[in-house]
């Protein structure tokens, strides 16, 4: 599996905590290792490290260094390109008419 292959980027979004930490850096792009720890408050500052390097192997992510720290920040490309490959030919024609039907016979949810 190379940097930023399909299996790869899978990988990765398959755990809820990296998925997490994606979603701290698509709020607020460009946080250094203790924002994100902050974030995870149940894990070691270790764990969440070996987290970053997961991400950063499926090309999920990008770290800056300035001075001694890290910055990272979110690489949405891989994401897209497993949407483009994966999601999007399945969205279009009779699956996309049946999605429509189902959501509008469906109930409204209770608000």
């Amino acid at each position: 599996m190379g940097a930023g292959s399909d299996d790869t980027v899978f990988r990765a979004l398959s755990d809820p905590h990296r998925r997490a930490l994606l979603d701290a850096l698509f709020v607020e792009d460009g946080q250094r290792l203790g924002q994100l720890c902050e974030l995870l408050p149940g894990m070691t500052r270790f764990g969440v490290m070996k987290h970053l390097a997961v991400l950063e192997e499926a090309n999920l992510l990008v770290t800056e260094r300035r001075g001694r720290t890290k910055v990272h920040h979110l690489n949405p490309v891989p994401i897209q390109q497993i949407a483009d490959r994966w999601i999007a030919k399945y969205a279009v024609g009779p699956v996309r008419e049946l999605t429509d039907l189902a959501r509008r016979l469906e109930p409204p949810p209770p608000s």
